[in-house]
């Protein structure tokens, strides 16, 4: 027999979608803290222009944040919370000493590209489950993304 959660879940396949968050979870922190670097540190000529785009970018991803950990909470799980288990589970990588505005807008791009993917999972994973919740939350990220990396890659000329 099937064991609901309190918003009627499988708890089976509430701790699968879970695990997947909280993995996505770690890579959005460590995304977060580079996009915080490139902002403190970019120099040259495209100063003003970037500086703006990247507190844009930090502050959208600060809010992703906290929506993923609370999703994770609405499933009845714990979210990661220690910046030492982060840096273990994420894919990316923390970019360190980039101050180059192109290098820095390559390696938003690349994170980018991870965090699609995942959510890309999690979205068959939450239909699988009839998780609208995840389903609904990861849609939206990979909308807007697929857009921003768009215009991000049209910025390098790519």
């Amino acid at each position: 027999m099937q064991q609901l959660n309190v918003i009627g879940l499988d708890h089976h396949h509430a701790e699968q979608l879970s695990e997947k968050l909280n993995n996505l979870l770690a890579n959005y922190q460590i995304f977060y803290m580079n996009v915080r670097g490139f902002h403190w540190n970019i120099k040259g000529q495209e100063f003003f222009e970037l500086h703006a785009k990247f507190e844009e970018t930090y502050n959208d991803l600060l809010l992703k944040i906290d929506e993923i950990a609370e999703r994770i909470l609405t499933l009845g799980q714990r979210p990661l919370h220690a910046y030492s288990t982060y840096i273990k589970s994420s894919e990316i990588q923390e970019a360190k000493d980039i101050h180059d505005g192109k290098a820095c807008v390559r390696e938003i791009l690349d994170s980018y590209r991870v965090t699609i993917r995942l959510q890309r999972e999690l979205l068959e994973l939450a239909g699988d489950a009839g998780d609208e919740g995840t389903s609904a939350l990861m849609s939206d990220y990979i909308k807007e993304q697929e857009k921003t990396a768009w215009m991000l890659t049209s910025y390098l000329g790519s």
